[in-house]
């Protein structure tokens, strides 16, 4: 039986169709004595070991919670909220960092019958007033007293009451500030103090009444667009939307009877590391949902600045991350193989015999060997420095190199590239682990239906291998619309008669998927090309298109992916919508360039300001940009060029919280530049 066939007619009870605080109560039953969270020590002040409703961690190591603790806290949680006034008109916001009480305050709010909205917990006061305004929400659960300041401090600014905020850690009341007239100290409770309410007012068959009467089709939550440009609209998800995508990502990751023993899935025997924001559709979904619904072990990452210790310590067989932390997690891996140039020629040796023996349809004796050889001399060592246990990564939130992905897969670290967005919970296809194909996003998920409209991209795209145009998708993971936006809505929706005539059809056809099979389609803005193979590859988001003055059409995505894994260049943004050539804004990898100029004998400036401004360091850097050129059409290549000394973050407002670039951010905050590369030009 061929897998796609075989994940179609998979169910199992991790299938079902039910509300989410019904799936986390069937899955405690079942896995009760199992592992379902860890949580490190001596980085908190939860006040949850401060009441006694969870024992603390030892500092600077993980502690576990079984699935029968996690369910009595989830219901006592639940329970306390109802004390507090929740119910199923309330809108509940979480802002915090992912942690073992963000996964527990969720359940419990949907639990209590409330939608959870959510708040990134590097937002500025004004988008913390705007994501709280928008859905109206009456209860806000923050992190700590940092977060607990800035609520009070715009409280009086919304247009409606806040009824409570509850904080995961613990603080003092009589120290805070309370300038607001609407909010004051009676209205402030840590978790656990919400715990200790619930503990005395909880009864099963109220809990049992509450879970009854969430519908499946409820709203379960909004989740705001992360906000590349424009402000963030508000995504309805229902119960429903995420207990598809569950269902429909469990069938591609199960541990099937049809599948090979030898090839890894998601089970109750799964451990995941998760440090991505929950308060994004990619982590909530991935790492949150379905790994509770399977059973698997959840550990929280201090920070993503100490992934490689918490790797180390939870030792998990998957994870879900985005490319920028692959990047990343490369560098560091290159950088501590390059403590020697003996040790810095053998990893290059065994990155290239790696990516050899992974391209090989036949790799033969030698090859094999030579692998071998890799593998105990650099890549057992790098398996060994993430925990030892990886089985898959799986990627999504942005365009990941082929490059880096077929380096990852060389090391026996193979990441499982998927898309989606928060629109469609976000799913809509991703690699399984017993087919994956470098450089491409996988088929379409079970259930879910594509169209390629090939009406909105120009020649050079569309003379690609099968069929590009603008990827649209129906099935049961995609939102009905935006919270309070319906011309947004009706913008984002085409209706099942009014597809262009060269569109393409994939995926599940109507007759055979669940759902609605006259649904509107939903626009995803993304350019996509439907392989003859049946799986996609992405190539950019249809907004970001540069359309040269020439009218060639460029994607940046692509030539910006090119650089993800090179050892002089940390970060790379394509310019040229309107201009005659294509440029790039390049931030260098300082640390490597130090190295290579010391090497040499090269006496480069101390400052970062003065390395980028560096005739030497500009003529190294042009080797890596010819390198890169010559992929690509001549109307493609990077003509000029200039280095930039301040890194994209989110901290100074270039990256999304999903560390997407912000690109009109970039070109406001290097216009100097911009205008330096096209002046004369």
């Amino acid at each position: 039986m061929h897998w796609q066939e075989a994940e179609r007619e998979f169910a199992d009870d991790i299938t079902a169709r039910e509300a989410l605080p019904r799936t986390f109560e069937r899955s405690s039953e079942r896995n009760a004595d199992r592992t379902a969270q860890r949580y490190k020590g001596g980085i908190y002040d939860r006040s949850m070991v401060t009441e006694g409703a969870l024992p603390a961690a030892p500092d600077g190591e993980y502690a576990g919670v079984t699935y029968a603790e996690m369910r009595d806290v989830v219901r006592r949680l639940a329970a306390g909220f109802r004390e507090i006034g929740v119910d199923g008109d309330t809108r509940v916001a979480i802002y915090a960092e992912t942690r073992m009480e963000w996964a527990q305050t969720d359940f419990a709010a949907l639990a209590a019958g409330a939608v959870v909205t959510t708040v990134y917990a590097s937002s500025s006061p004004s988008q913390v007033r705007y994501l709280l305004e928008d859905p109206g929400a009456t209860v806000v659960v923050v992190e700590d007293r940092d977060l607990l300041d800035e609520v009070i401090a715009v409280a009086d600014d919304l247009s409606h009451d806040l009824d409570a905020v509850v904080s995961f850690d613990d603080v003092d009341v009589e120290e805070l500030q309370f300038d607001s007239e609407t909010l004051g100290a009676d209205d402030v409770y840590t978790l656990g103090e919400l715990h200790g309410l619930g503990a005395d007012a909880f009864d099963a068959d109220a809990y049992e009444g509450w879970i009854d009467a969430v519908d499946v089709d409820d709203l379960a939550s909004l989740i705001y667009t992360s906000g590349t440009t424009g402000k963030p609209k508000g995504v309805r998800l229902t119960h429903a939307n995420f207990r598809e995508n569950v269902s429909q990502c469990y069938r591609r990751f199960a541990d099937r009877p049809d599948r090979d023993p030898d090839v890894p899935g998601i089970s109750a025997e799964s451990t995941t590391l998760s440090f991505l924001p929950l308060a994004h559709v990619f982590e909530r979904m991935a790492g949150h949902y379905m790994m509770f619904a399977a059973g698997a072990t959840v550990g929280y990452a201090e920070s993503p600045d100490t992934l490689r210790e918490d790797f180390g310590l939870v030792r998990p067989t998957t994870t879900t991350s985005v490319p920028r932390v692959y990047e990343k997690l490369y560098d560091a891996i290159r950088e501590q193989a390059s403590e020697s140039p003996v040790k810095e020629r053998i990893f290059e040796w065994a990155v290239g015999v790696g990516r050899a023996h992974h391209e090989a349809d036949n790799p033969g004796p030698l090859l094999d060997a030579k692998r071998a050889a890799a593998d105990r001399l650099v890549f057992s060592s790098v398996r060994e420095a993430i925990g030892g246990n990886v089985d898959f990564f799986i990627s999504g939130g942005g365009s990941l190199s082929a490059e880096l992905c077929a380096l990852y897969h060389a090391m026996d670290l193979p990441i499982l590239e998927g898309y989606g967005l928060t629109e469609t919970s976000p799913v809509i296809s991703v690699n399984p682990p017993e087919a994956p194909k470098v450089g491409t996003i996988g088929p379409p998920v079970v259930d879910t239906e594509i169209a390629i409209d090939g009406t909105v991209v120009g020649e050079e795209v569309a003379d690609l291998a099968g069929d590009a145009g603008e990827l649209l998708v129906r099935g049961p993971q995609v939102t009905d619309g935006y919270w309070n936006r319906p011309e947004a809505t009706a913008e984002a929706f085409t209706e099942p008669d009014r597809l262009p005539e060269d569109s393409t059809l994939a995926g599940t056809p109507p007759e055979e998927r669940d759902g609605d099979p006259d649904a509107p389609w939903f626009r995803t803005g993304d350019i996509v090309q439907l392989r003859p193979d049946g799986y996609v590859a992405f190539r950019e988001r249809a907004k970001q298109l540069l359309v040269l003055s020439t009218g060639k059409n460029v994607a940046p995505g692509p030539i910006e992916d090119r650089f993800a894994a090179n050892e002089f260049v940390e970060q790379c943004v394509v310019l040229g919508d309107s201009q005659k050539f294509v440029s790039a804004l390049i931030v260098p990898n300082f640390e490597r360039l130090a190295a290579w100029a010391e090497a040499r004998g090269i006496d480069l400036p101390d400052d970062r300001s003065g390395v980028c401004g560096d005739d030497r360091v500009r003529e190294r850097i042009q080797e890596e940009v010819d390198h890169v050129n010559e992929e690509f059409e001549s109307y493609e290549r990077i003509k000029r060029f200039r280095l930039v000394a301040e890194e994209f973050t989110e901290e100074n407002d270039l990256l999304t919280p999903t560390m997407k670039k912000k690109r009109r951010n970039i070109l406001d905050r290097f216009a100097d530049e911009v205008k330096l590369i096209y002046d004369g030009a």
